[in-house]
Formats: structure tokens, C-alpha cells, sequence
């Protein structure tokens, strides 16, 4: 499981480099081979370890390809997925049209999500953020499980 928040920077030849915490679990789960899509709800990237991008292609792949909203998400997350590789300094290189797509420049935010990552702008991310926390109701679409949970 990625969790937590990390600022980091974007090399003027693209490249990010991994926060060290994550490397050892991402060579250990898919041998730093990673995929890189955007986010079709938000100007971000998501970035998944190999064996879990392929349970979500597969996914995608089943849904019928009649259904226009279907074929659009299959369009946008399979069409722009891209396999990259952690290298040996533990850097990504993440592909010029991704970038421009999540508004990436120098200062980056890396979230742990779980079983993938998201990769913010630092400014894009920063301003998502304050609007989710001034949200004025934020129970309002939540599911019934979640509403219960205490943290």
C-alpha cells in the first residue's frame, strides 16, 4: 500500500525522482516496471505498478465498446497509458504529453493512493486541496459505509 504526501521536483529533462521510501516496495512488487496514464477526473497522472494497471486494463477492455461514455474512458486512461521504468537512480521519466496534460512543471506532488500513486502540479494540487477542505458539506455523496466509519 503507497500512502502519504511528497514533494519533489521535475528535472528540465522530465524525470522525477521516486521518493526513496516507495523504491524498495515498488522494485519488490512489479520490478520498477510502472504504468503512467492521466486522470480523467482531475489534471493529474496516475501512476500504478505493472500487475495492478493490468487488472484495470483488463477491466477496461471487457466494457462494451458500443457504449460511448465506455469507449471514451477506454480512449483517454488506455490510450494515453505508457510503461516506464524506475531506473537505477530511482528516477521516472514521464512522457512529454503526460506532463503537459497534468500541467507539470518543476514542483511536484507525489500522493501514495493506496495501490497506485498520483502525480500533481504542486500549485494544482495545493489549490484541489483547500477546495476539498472548504467544502461546506462534506458528507453530502459519501456512501452509507463510509459516513459510519470513525478515524
Amino acid at each position: 500500500m503507497f500512502r502519504g504526501v511528497n514533494q519533489i521536483n521535475l528535472d528540465a529533462k522530465g524525470r522525477m525522482a521516486m521518493p526513496a521510501r516507495y523504491r524498495e516496495q515498488i522494485a519488490d512488487c512489479c520490478e520498477n516496471e510502472l504504468v503512467v496514464t492521466i486522470d480523467t477526473e482531475a489534471r493529474c497522472l496516475l501512476l500504478y505498478p505493472l500487475p495492478e494497471w493490468e487488472v484495470i486494463e483488463k477491466k477496461l477492455e471487457a466494457l462494451p465498446s458500443f457504449n460511448p461514455a465506455a469507449r471514451r474512458i477506454q480512449r483517454l486512461l488506455i490510450g494515453h497509458a505508457t510503461d516506464i521504468e524506475l531506473d537505477a537512480s530511482g528516477r521516472l521519466l514521464l512522457p512529454a504529453p503526460l506532463r503537459d496534460y497534468a500541467m507539470l512543471d518543476k514542483k511536484l506532488v507525489v500522493m501514495g493512493q493506496g495501490r497506485k500513486f498520483e502525480i500533481w502540479s504542486e500549485e494544482l494540487w495545493n489549490s484541489q486541496r483547500d477546495n476539498y477542505l472548504a467544502e461546506s458539506d462534506q458528507t453530502q455523496g459519501l456512501p452509507d459505509e463510509l459516513q459510519t466509519l470513525s478515524l
